[in-house]
């Protein structure tokens, strides 16, 4: 089979391997379709991710496929279904998974960060980590159920509340998802601040109350002249400091910010520690998904979410390196890799 496997800093290479032997209760999916995240550059970069990855290894968490060989343990599945697959697989033994924090498992083996995923045209898991996608689900519908069960469970710590005012900075797929979550949970108006123009267009093409162009235009200023005095609720998806920073003071009096991004190891803000005082703020960060990836595919099988408006491509493996060495094209949205081609 071929993969692209990383091995080091900015060093991806497309490789014949072994189609992997399924375990008793594991089984074999064909990867149709494999997206490309923002931890996955993280990764390429020499950063780290949601977890320590030690190369070599093939990245991809987000994918979607066919079954083609299930273990002899296996119940419940069968050669052909249509799946997407949670990348966390919890111990579900230790302090964190008995309390529900499933993401924060003091013995994770995540997918496509430190085991092999779905940059590959083959990939094994666990059955028990599978999810089934309706017939009229895409395969590259279903490689975002992974990004979308992690912003539901940030939509989940904002506590917006049915009227709430939401500003969303950034919008790559993760901002446009949890934009379109936050209008889900009845918030009256969603903003989203963003430099890019094609990216303002799609968030206002799948319903973003109005977009804001920061480079050129004051976000506070910008959001009263539209009527909105009162944002209850930040979500910043850029992992900046400086848009972190500014969160503090778009948001109102007893608000909250949610830091959903994945940033850099050793990156740091500065925290007004007065203003959260004053303003009696609550500030969260959001990582991973500890039990939403069910709810994310419910919400793609019922067609809920628009989790296509956002792609800027679909492209073969040997495509990934570049996309990932390649600010300017991830600029243009977000990649989808398909490790076999087309979708039959």
């Amino acid at each position: 089979m071929k993969s692209a496997v990383f091995h080091g800093k900015c060093d991806i290479r497309v490789e014949e391997r072994e189609i992997p032997s399924v375990g008793p209760e594991e089984v074999l999916i064909k990867v149709m379709a494999c997206g490309v995240c923002g931890s996955d550059v993280h990764i390429f970069e020499g950063d780290q991710g949601s977890t320590t990855t030690v190369p070599p290894l093939i990245q991809g968490h987000e994918f979607a496929g066919i079954i083609a060989e299930v273990g002899e343990n296996v119940k419940g599945w069968k050669v052909g279904d249509h799946v997407c697959a949670d990348p966390a697989d919890n111990c579900n033994e230790c302090y964190y998974c008995l309390n529900g924090l499933m993401s924060h498992c003091d013995h994770m083996k995540a997918i496509g960060t430190n085991v092999d995923g779905g940059f590959s045209q083959y990939c094994k898991v666990k059955a028990r980590l599978l999810h089934k996608l309706n017939d009229d689900v895409t395969f590259v519908e279903g490689a975002m159920a992974e990004p979308l069960a992690c912003c539901i469970n940030g939509a989940d710590r904002s506590d917006i509340k049915v009227g709430d005012n939401v500003v969303v900075y950034g919008g790559g797929a993760i901002g446009l998802l949890l934009m379109q979550l936050a209008k889900l949970k009845g918030a009256s108006n969603v903003v989203l601040v963003e430099p890019v123009e094609e990216k303002r267009k799609m968030a206002e093409k799948i319903g973003a109350s109005f977009t804001i162009d920061p480079v050129h235009q004051d976000v506070i200023g910008t959001l009263k002249e539209n009527g909105i005095e009162h944002v209850h609720c930040v979500i910043e998806t850029c992992g900046r400091k400086d848009t972190s920073e500014q969160a503090m003071d778009v948001v109102d009096k007893h608000g909250t910010v949610v830091l959903f991004a994945v940033t850099a190891v050793s990156a740091s803000m500065d925290l007004p520690t007065y203003k959260l005082f004053q303003k009696e703020l609550t500030v969260k960060g959001s990582y991973c998904s500890p039990y939403d990836m069910g709810r994310a595919v419910e919400l793609i099988n019922a067609h809920r979410i628009d989790v296509t408006t956002m792609l800027a491509g679909l492209e073969p493996l040997e495509k990934l390196s570049e996309i990932l060495s390649s600010p300017q094209l991830r600029a243009k949205g977000k990649y989808i890799i398909l490790p076999n081609g087309k979708e039959e």
